[in-house]
């Protein structure tokens, strides 16, 4: 275990012979351990109960703020006509994009059609565009998802399956949830178990930081009704390996 790049064992020791650390010191071990490892708390997106009991605006005049005072303690010029929006483009960005998929009314309506023509077997979403935010340093997560369901007598509109990744994208994520949040949404859509989601993804707290790989990335699965059985989720793995429909 390592305190800002030290390993614990290189710390110095007291009186005692104990290790020589403060509070300050421990609260830095704990965030950055629990960043590296990747941990999740919940399926769902930790939220307050009134998160949305402030509108836009105010969130985006509140944020603009806040986020004017970072810069300032970076030693920004915001005098700057370069510097001097930004804290407002930060803040409509945040409210109006980055997140908006942390607010439930931009849930996508799923509008379900009658399986007229019998189709049985499954249907393959591939190369859905993931751009997401790690929600232990908030920097992006970029990526594809692809998506598989067999349907129980409704489909649903093909770009519907792009949006609802979107939606649960667009918020501070850790890719193992938003996996399991796209597949449960899916399953409990089209009112069937028969679902599979794959994501794989690059993280700029990765990439960018901290280890400085930019090579590795992330992929989690989630399988469950018929693509449990081996024979479907290979089917489905081969879908997924072949190359994409160029236009």
């Amino acid at each position: 275990m390592k305190l800002n790049g030290t390993s614990l064992n290189s710390l110095p020791l007291n009186g005692n012979g104990r290790k020589q650390y403060n509070n300050d010191d421990l609260t830095d071990l704990l965030t950055d351990e629990m960043g590296e490892s990747h941990a999740a708390t919940s399926l769902e997106t930790p939220m307050r109960a009134d998160a949305f009991a402030m509108n836009d605006d105010h969130k985006i005049e509140l944020i603009e703020g806040h986020f004017r005072e970072i810069m300032n303690i970076l030693g920004l010029d915001l005098t700057d006509d370069s510097l001097k929006g930004s804290p407002r483009r930060v803040a409509k960005m945040y409210v109006k994009e980055t997140f908006s998929g942390l607010n439930p009314a931009n849930k996508p309506s799923a509008t379900l059609f009658e399986n007229k023509f019998q189709y049985n077997q499954m249907l393959v979403e591939k190369d859905i565009t993931v751009h997401s935010y790690c929600e232990h340093h908030f920097v992006p997560i970029i990526g594809r998802a692809h998506i598989a369901y067999i349907s129980s007598g409704k489909v649903i509109g093909l770009s519907k399956l792009n949006r609802i990744v979107q939606f649960f994208a667009k918020r501070p994520q850790v890719q193992e949830r938003l996996t399991m949040q796209i597949a449960n949404e899916l399953k409990e859509v089209l009112d069937t178990e028969d679902v599979a989601v794959i994501i794989d993804a690059k993280h700029l707290c990765v990439s960018t930081r901290g280890v400085n790989d930019v090579n590795s990335s992330t992929i989690t699965s989630a399988y469950s009704g018929k693509f449990e059985d081996e024979a479907t989720r290979q089917e489905l793995l081969r879908y997924v390996a072949n190359g994409s429909v160029t236009i």
